[in-house]
């Protein structure tokens, strides 16, 4: 049991919705966190700082910190010290790692978000034990982070990953990034529920039932559930979405030859029935398949927390725990 004067890794995981703080310890259990909701993006950076600061203080509940690290849904820069966009928060260029530093007075570690739930599925999750895996971040759209030879590969402007905006379908749906095509547009919350609601128009569906007939009220809960209770709509929509995951997931293993491909993020809670016809779909399309070891295509296992407990793992990273 830890003293009370020992110093505390805390881990962070900030998006559009929340900032999850939590203290982690050396073997990747979360002993204690503290929730705080994220100001937006129309707000002075400075009060999104203040929500950072009050969650990791709260979740230190007064030892010393040893360390903090921050997963930010954002591009991080290739030093690991700005966020350069975040697209539901008001950060452009951000020195968010020296302004925690000035104002927690202990070293600082900041990562993209799957970058860092890719980290602690490494260590503790679907894909402990592998030197290279894929991460691939399913919610609303798609992110996700590459490890090669036990660590993340941030690419020359730390932005690798960003997987979800590879074009697969040329003047296919437009995207809110400007493009159009993109893979998120296919296999993502979005367009889960998009696939559902233009179901709905061919047969009955309990998702008629859920919304009283009116599909612009469909959400993506409301297709999971409809799915667990058999609905033939809900089941086409997550094939479909779960197909076209395969194909993008084979054009990354085309390209970087994992050991395994770890699925995280709200909507792989689906687990099976969307991971079934995405390994199909990548048997199916991935070059060479009958002559080489198809890489496992998993679940991840940390849900929510891996973003934060990924984040304190970059405090490790930067010098040694004690």
């Amino acid at each position: 049991m830890s003293r009370v004067n020992e110093g505390v890794v805390v881990g962070v995981d900030i998006g559009g919705t929340k900032v999850l703080a939590g203290v982690v310890d050396d073997a990747g259990r979360v002993v204690r966190t503290a929730l705080r909701t994220t100001p937006g993006r129309r707000v002075v950076t400075s009060r999104v700082e203040d929500a950072l600061v009050e969650a990791i203080l709260e979740a230190a509940d007064s030892a010393p910190l040893e360390g903090v690290g921050v997963a930010a849904a954002g591009f991080v820069d290739s030093a690991g010290e700005r966020v350069m966009f975040a697209p539901h928060l008001p950060w452009q260029g951000e020195p968010l790692k020296g302004l925690l530093e000035g104002r927690l007075g202990c070293p600082v570690g900041l990562d993209n978000d799957a970058n860092c739930a890719a980290r602690a599925e490494a260590r503790y999750g679907a894909a402990r034990g592998a030197t290279s895996a894929l991460m691939v971040t399913m919610g609303t759209g798609i992110g996700g982070a590459v490890l090669l030879d036990g660590r993340v590969v941030r690419g020359a402007n730390g932005m690798a990953g960003e997987f979800g905006h590879m074009q697969v379908v040329p003047d296919g749906q437009p995207c809110e990034c400007g493009r159009r095509g993109c893979w998120e547009q296919y296999s993502s919350g979005n367009a889960l529920v998009r696939n559902a609601r233009a179901l709905m128009t061919e047969q009955p569906s309990v998702l008629g039932d859920m919304t009283d007939g009116n599909p612009d009220r469909v959400t993506g809960p409301m297709v999971t559930s409809a799915a667990e209770q058999g609905d033939l709509v809900a089941r086409r929509a997550f094939a479909s979405i779960g197909d076209w995951l395969g194909i993008g997931v084979a054009n990354l293993v085309a390209a970087l030859d994992p050991e395994v491909v770890v699925i995280g993020g709200g909507v792989s809670a689906a687990g099976e029935r969307l991971l079934d016809p995405a390994r199909d779909a990548l048997r199916r399309t991935l070059v060479g398949a009958a002559h080489r070891r198809v890489p496992d295509l998993l679940a991840a296992e940390l849900g929510p927390r891996a973003g934060m407990i990924g984040g304190a793992l970059l405090v490790g990273e930067a010098q040694p725990r004690r």
